[in-house]
């Protein structure tokens, strides 16, 4: 098994780690699909903490102190698939330039305020062919996940010192190059229309994420990773249970390790996984047929059953950093941009463990339009306990008073 972070390993962190020391160290781990979840088996009928558990959660039972469910959030879109990559921020890519941060998600956000306190400012991770559009920087750009066999290769795989000595020039190399273009693009920019403007001024801002991200990994080069006797993954799975285990257990490894604080994974599936002989959209798209939402249910229902699992990891293991266990200080949202297969934004699934919250209820927001409570709302207070001060994210109109801290 990987070694845990010890004290020994945490000198010399930057101002993130520095800021924490009073706090706590919080980390922020955000599960998805593609397609949301069957409605009426997910939300609960009662508000509060009396609720009865709703049968696709059912497998969280254990953990229903540890969680709380929400209902009536979303970010008032209405615009099907193309919601899903919203979820963490609520603006479509092609409307950041009007955010003063792009359409950065909420787990983007905690990555920029960490900088190079973490070998991986964050990790963007897909189970079973499932495509992880949910992380954007705020220059709108996509981040796309990585299967499991990549992941154990970027944890535990350490460069030999030939290829680090390459890959130093290619750091000093590429920043040299990357001052040349900022120069050049300088000269160029005041004989341009508005704009133009505009777009070189983003292009701009994207060179200078290159040149952040080549000085946050340089740092680490010379670093050892951590050590694990965990048997590298193989690149195909035949079963998706097996699939599934090794990758949570990779995340787990992430955060005990302290390789990263920040994670987003989305779940997916193949024809033929379940015993189920269509692709996951087409029992997204029931239509009510019972056989097709039996199908439905047996996907999200085992969705469910790793989350927990994961859940379970997490609250049994001593965290080394703040004393409790890993949970105790790890933020799990599991929610989709999509509310169900058929196009529905409104409404989303979405549940908030761990953190260091106050839970155990299903949290039932107004309906109504008038009164309706954004989901940035719930993404800004989850920034806040992560240790950042702001008053604002995506299209958050305040915190979300209904959660409170332990």
């Amino acid at each position: 098994m990987a070694l845990p972070v010890m004290e020994s390993m945490t000198s010399g962190r930057t101002e993130a780690q520095a800021a924490s020391n009073a706090s706590g160290v919080k980390r922020m781990v955000v599960f998805s699909n593609a397609f949301g979840m069957y409605p009426s088996a997910f939300f609960p009928k009662e508000p509060g903490a009396a609720y009865r558990m709703p049968e696709l959660l059912l497998p969280l039972e254990r953990h229903r102190h540890e969680m709380t469910i929400f209902s009536n959030l979303d970010h008032g879109l209405n615009i099907g698939h193309a919601g899903t990559p919203t979820f963490l921020n609520g603006i479509e890519s092609k409307n950041a330039r009007y955010h003063s941060d792009g359409n950065i998600s909420v787990d983007q956000k905690a990555a920029e305020w960490l900088k190079a306190t973490t070998r991986f400012p964050s990790l963007q991770t897909r189970v079973r062919g499932a495509k992880n559009s949910l992380s954007w920087t705020r220059n709108a750009v996509n981040l796309h996940g990585i299967g499991c066999k990549d992941l154990y290769d970027k944890l535990f795989l350490d460069l030999d010192a030939n290829s680090r000595t390459q890959q130093d020039q290619r750091y000093e190399q590429e920043t040299s190059i990357l001052d040349v273009v900022r120069e050049q693009a300088k000269t160029v920019h005041k004989g341009l229309g508005k704009n133009d403007q505009r777009k070189l001024d983003e292009y701009l801002n994207s060179v200078r994420s290159l040149e952040t991200r080549f000085a946050q990994e340089s740092q680490w080069l010379h670093k050892n990773k951590p050590q694990t006797k965990l048997r590298v993954p193989q690149d195909k799975f035949q079963r998706i249970e097996d699939e599934y285990d090794a990758h949570l257990e990779l995340l787990a490894l992430a955060l005990q390790t302290d390789s990263t604080r920040v994670i987003t994974t989305e779940f997916g599936m193949k024809p033929g996984d379940h015993d189920l002989s269509l692709i996951y959209h087409a029992y997204s798209h029931h239509g009510e047929l019972p056989e097709l939402v039996n199908g439905l249910i047996t996907i999200e229902t085992h969705q469910m059953e790793c989350v927990a699992r994961f859940l379970d990891r997490l609250k049994g293991t001593e965290d080394p950093l703040n004393g409790g266990t890993l949970l105790d200080h790890t933020m799990v949202l599991f929610g989709c941009g999509m509310a169900t297969g058929h196009h529905s934004n409104r409404n989303l699934p979405v549940f908030l463990a761990g953190g260091g919250f106050k839970h155990g209820a299903h949290c039932a927001s107004p309906e109504d339009k008038k009164v309706k409570v954004p989901l940035c709302n719930l993404l800004l207070s989850m920034l806040q306990n992560f240790g950042i001060e702001t008053d604002q994210f995506g299209t958050s109109t305040g915190t979300f008073t209904q959660l409170e801290m332990a």
